[in-house]
């Protein structure tokens, strides 16, 4: 597919193609013109071009969403390419933006949003070389704290010192950014480029790295808290969190797992999570949530109905629910909201059928995105299914990997799921007739890629083929046996996957002391 270009981008393409000349002409380029040249030297990725266009940006704004997305010269939305090459250029020439004493144009700027930036799996920048989130964290705490230097050390122009650019981006941290970040955020008054953090994630840290480095990122403009994986995060460290910290904006939240774990309760752990509950209908932003493998039996509504605005998605994925959580999901003024929905891990026919049902037609007439992996949907549950999701006209997503479903099955659903107009993908399981007679669910690892890959590959290409046939080539249709891609996980595997190791090893050390004392 290709798509069609103005003359003006065709132009803009041809003058920046030639790197020494365009940078040479810069001077005499009109202003309105850099949002064009931009864009068409990151089509064409060409560095030098995008450093010098930065460094002499002559506008208030620099907002990469704006500049690389659809525009009336050029359709093609750039922004999830997250090219080395490209994105480096940017920073660098952001730094020498302020540093640059000669440059013709008055500076002006004022506001740089890097928020805009997608990160994806699939890259089709030439150099193939990805910057992720948590490498532009690490370039631009890195630049920041090297331009304070300079800035110290160098006999520089005192007009320097009066650039004061915000400078909006989602910061990634773990144990080994961790404090060249601080860094940053300690110093972020006197240097000229100040971060501002709208999105904050933060992966393998202790506890106290994560209290103290949330609050320097400005919890006030925070819109979007992730706290994943390697952060041990308990419900009284929550509760401590928002009782110590506000966060007026915060739109969405995500908790590790195992925050919470009614099983162990006591009398002033149901008021704790009473007060966490209280504490986020505070939160009059907060549209998404996320608190996978908790165990929350019987609390769901506890936590939720404080809530003054109605959540648009929720992930309860294996938080073990009971039928009391799903009644209450299903009558409450969340229902007719959620626009992705997250039930995995939950034996919906075995436990609540009518109850998920009457959830799903709630939230029929606006959902995109519905999550059912590992929920015990067998064949005799497809009709029902179906029945269930024909409502779903805007359902863009549908995965529901690890159900017992045969191939018989799955070709009677993908049928039907050629109907839903929106969809754009579909994560089915391995079929159970690929698997050894007698296989129980949920598969563990050690099973989950034993299975007939040849009959599996037939299988897949009769589905894309009943896509096929009913013009629906737009829809993908895929097998993650391991989960969906994590553009943050896969750039950060290496580190957590040493983390895992480490710990992993201290256990076994603990382990064998305890068993040494005990002969």
């Amino acid at each position: 597919r290709t798509t069609m270009k103005s003359l003006r981008f065709i132009s803009a393409e041809a003058f920046v193609s030639n790197a020494e000349f365009a940078r040479k002409s810069l001077g005499a380029v009109a202003h309105d013109l850099f949002p064009l040249l931009f864009k068409a030297s990151y089509l064409l990725e060409q560095g030098e071009v995008i450093h010098d266009l930065v460094e002499n940006w002559p506008l208030f704004d620099f907002n990469m969403g704006k500049l690389l997305g659809a525009t009336l010269d050029y359709q093609e939305d750039l922004s999830h390419r997250t090219c080395s090459v490209c994105l480096e250029s940017c920073l660098t020439g952001l730094r020498d933006y302020v540093l640059n004493q000669s440059s013709p144009y008055m500076k002006k700027l004022k506001v740089v949003d890097l928020t805009g930036i997608k990160d994806v799996e699939v890259q089709f920048c030439k150099c193939k070389k990805t910057m992720g989130r948590w490498a532009r964290t690490q370039l631009l705490s890195k630049l920041c704290s090297e331009l304070l230097v300079y800035l110290q050390q160098a006999q520089c122009n005192p007009g320097t010192f009066e650039i004061s650019i915000n400078v909006l981006i989602d910061l990634f941290v773990t144990e080994r950014n961790y404090e060249l970040v601080v860094q940053a955020l300690l110093k972020k008054c006197s240097c000229p480029l100040k971060i501002c953090c709208v999105a904050f994630r933060s992966d393998n840290l202790t506890l106290q790295k994560f209290f103290y480095i949330i609050k320097l990122t400005d919890p006030s403009l925070l819109r979007k808290l992730e706290i994943v994986h390697n952060v041990h995060l308990e419900m009284e460290h929550l509760e401590i969190l928002f009782n110590s910290i506000h966060f007026p904006l915060l739109m969405s939240l995500t908790l590790p797992a195992r925050t919470f774990n009614v099983q162990r309760f006591t009398g002033t752990d149901e008021q704790m999570l009473s007060n966490i509950g209280e504490k986020m209908g505070e939160m009059t932003q907060l549209t998404e949530l996320s608190m996978s493998f908790s165990i929350l039996t019987g609390r769901i509504q506890k936590l939720l109905s404080p809530l003054k605005t109605p959540l648009k998605m929720l992930d309860v994925s294996n938080c073990s629910l009971n039928h009391a959580d799903m009644a209450y999901l299903a009558n409450s003024f969340h229902a007719n909201h959620l626009e992705a929905l997250d039930l995995s891990g939950h034996d919906i026919p075995e436990l609540y059928p009518s109850t998920f049902f009457k959830l799903l037609s709630h939230c029929s007439s606006v959902l995109r995105s519905l999550t059912l992996e590992d929920c015990n949907i067998q064949d005799t549950h497809v009709n029902m299914l179906i029945l269930g999701l024909s409502p779903c006209q805007k359902l863009q997503e549908f995965k529901f990997i690890g159900n017992p479903l045969s191939s018989t099955a799955l070709k009677h659903l993908f049928t039907f799921l050629c109907e839903l107009p929106m969809l754009k993908n579909v994560e089915f399981p391995v079929p159970k007739d690929c698997y050894p007679i007698g296989i129980t669910y949920p598969i563990d690892d050690a099973n989950l890629c034993r299975y007939d890959h040849q009959k599996y590959e037939r299988v897949a290409e009769e589905l894309n083929f009943i896509l096929l046939q009913a013009n629906r080539e737009d829809v993908k249709a895929s097998t993650p046996l391991f989960g969906s891609y994590d553009a943050a996980v896969q750039e950060t595997n290496n580190e957590l996957g040493a983390y895992l190791i480490k710990s992993f090893k201290e256990t076994l050390e603990k382990f064998t002391t305890s068993f040494n004392k005990m002969s």
